[in-house]
């Protein structure tokens, strides 16, 4: 075996090695379960954005609408993009004030592990302080389940 071709095989099996050790990507499909006992329950509200930005869009054409009946020429173009604007603005006001709060529950699971978990999900399964649970999944994802 030669200088150069001892090169070669220790690049090789560098590049093999570092590979085994690179972490692996998380995998799109899978959720995590853990099981735990719930400590605290809070009644609270989500906050609904479900039709965020619709006021605002249609407030937006109005103006528009109403802006371009209003002069012609260079005034014209003014009055639209500022009724666009001002519709845009009024719309979304309008609609913050009808988007209704969701009735939820803050509940603080203590995991098998000893970690403490808080989730905050909308009403669902009847859940009480002491009971066995899993939670399912991270993050705004994450729904409390009883075993």
């Amino acid at each position: 075996m030669t200088k150069h071709d001892f090169s070669r095989f220790l690049l090789v099996a560098t590049a093999f090695v570092l590979a085994a050790c690179a972490p692996q990507p998380p995998q799109p499909n899978v959720v995590e379960i853990r099981r735990g006992v719930i400590e605290q329950i809070t009644q609270t509200q989500i906050a609904t954005n479900q039709h965020a930005g619709v006021g605002a869009v249609v407030g937006g054409l109005i103006g528009l609408g109403v802006g371009s009946l209003i002069g012609g020429g260079t005034g014209r173009d003014v009055a639209m993009v500022a009724g666009t604007i001002g519709g845009a603005v009024v719309g979304n006001d309008v609609q913050k004030k009808h988007d209704q709060p969701i009735p939820a529950l803050q509940i603080i699971v203590r995991t098998s592990s000893g970690v403490l978990v808080a989730v905050t999900q909308p009403l669902g399964p009847t859940l009480f302080v002491g009971q066995k649970v899993y939670v399912q999944g991270n993050g705004e994802d994450a729904r409390v389940t009883p075993q």
